[in-house]
């Protein structure tokens, strides 16, 4: 059986999450520097084998000093831990609506974890130039704690400064080779 290798078209996309701070608002983060790569059968994207990396030192929320510390051992640890990594373990058209859901394991600091995410396929098109483009929108949510993210300070209110769970958001647009 063929298959295709798609390729990520970074100017059309990007990776960010959302953590609560203070449980009374959100912020949002993401990773300027990562890759995605697809490789689907010919003529579908069911059973596509999806490879994601991140570079940790590549985090930004637009504030230094919380970059800085997300970048640190109370965070991702960038110096020791460069990357993080999503490895496809099945990839399930859910209906006719472009739904799909993807499973497989994020990588963070070493630690691997199973993690399923929503995908819409939000369709595919030729560019003016003959390249085949499809986008896609990828939401889930994970716990940080699960990956050994555990910072934490408890507030005088007696919540906490950050929320376990990280929504992590991606709109992702991929070239199919000609």
């Amino acid at each position: 059986m063929s298959t295709k290798k798609w390729s990520l078209d970074p100017a059309h996309s990007e990776l960010q999450f959302k953590v609560k701070h203070m449980m009374v608002s959100n912020v949002t983060g993401d990773f300027q520097n990562f890759q995605v790569e697809v490789e689907t059968p010919e003529e579908t994207l069911e059973n596509a084998k999806i490879k994601f990396t991140a570079e940790t030192d590549s985090v930004s929320t637009g504030n230094a000093q919380r970059d800085g510390h997300l970048k640190s051992g109370d965070f991702f640890d960038s110096t020791k831990f460069p990357e993080l990594t999503f490895q496809s373990s099945s990839f399930k058209k859910l209906n006719q609506d472009g739904e799909y859901e993807l499973k497989g394991d994020l990588t963070i600091k070493d630690v691997t974890k199973p993690v399923t995410l929503k995908v819409n396929h939000g369709g595919t098109a030729k560019d003016p130039w003959g390249n085949t483009k499809a986008g896609f929108s990828v939401s889930g949510k994970i716990n940080r704690k699960d990956w050994g993210l555990n910072y934490n300070a408890v507030l005088e209110t007696g919540g906490v400064l950050v929320s376990d769970e990280v929504r992590i958001l991606a709109e992702l647009e991929m070239t199919a080779p000609n």
